[in-house]
């Protein structure tokens, strides 16, 4: 009992890929994994936290995405739903309408909905190990951990998840330098 309780909860921190950032998540890549459809964090995964600066690789990576014909919405736990949605139309991409209430799974079987995708052919791409993995691996998509484009991040975030992901993340499941 406590050995598949440890599995279980083994498997809800565990990425299926970590990668440095999300650039390095090609099409091909995805592809190869039956992905057609991919959900995305906002703040430090593909803008820095709250600006709404988009780097040229990031810009590069969604419209690579684009012409592999793979789907892409936001869904953030941002509480400013103002931004998120000028993001969006910035990025020429779908979003969640409001907050994702990550790692709950709501707002991504929301996102999957926008795309008409099933869990199976979609990742979830993201940050943060026990917002954005969790709730992937707990709808059952691929999850895919990046760098944080940023250290400014949310304070809770940087004093509370930041240091538990570095206990857990050691060894084969480190982050990318």
């Amino acid at each position: 009992m406590i050995a598949s309780n440890w599995e279980r909860l083994n498997r809800l921190l565990t990425p299926a890929l970590i990668v440095r950032h999300v650039s390095d998540v090609t099409p091909e890549m995805l592809r190869a994994q039956g992905v057609r459809a991919v959900v995305t964090d906002l703040d430090n995964t593909i803008v820095p936290w709250h600006s709404e600066e988009v780097a040229e690789e990031v810009a590069a990576w969604l419209a690579g995405l684009r012409a592999a014909d793979i789907r892409v919405c936001i869904a953030s736990n941002t509480r400013n739903f103002a931004r998120l949605k000028r993001m969006a139309g910035t990025l020429e991409i779908e979003c969640v309408p409001g907050n994702a209430g990550k790692p709950g799974t709501s707002g991504l079987r929301r996102a999957l909905s926008l795309m008409a995708a099933e869990p199976g052919n979609a990742a979830m791409v993201g940050d943060q190990l026990f917002t954005d993995i969790v709730a992937g691996n707990r709808l059952g998509l691929f999850t895919v951990l990046v760098n944080p484009l940023s250290p400014r991040e949310f304070i809770g975030t940087r004093l509370v998840s930041r240091n538990a992901e570095r206990i857990l993340l050691r060894g084969s499941r480190a982050r990318k330098g």
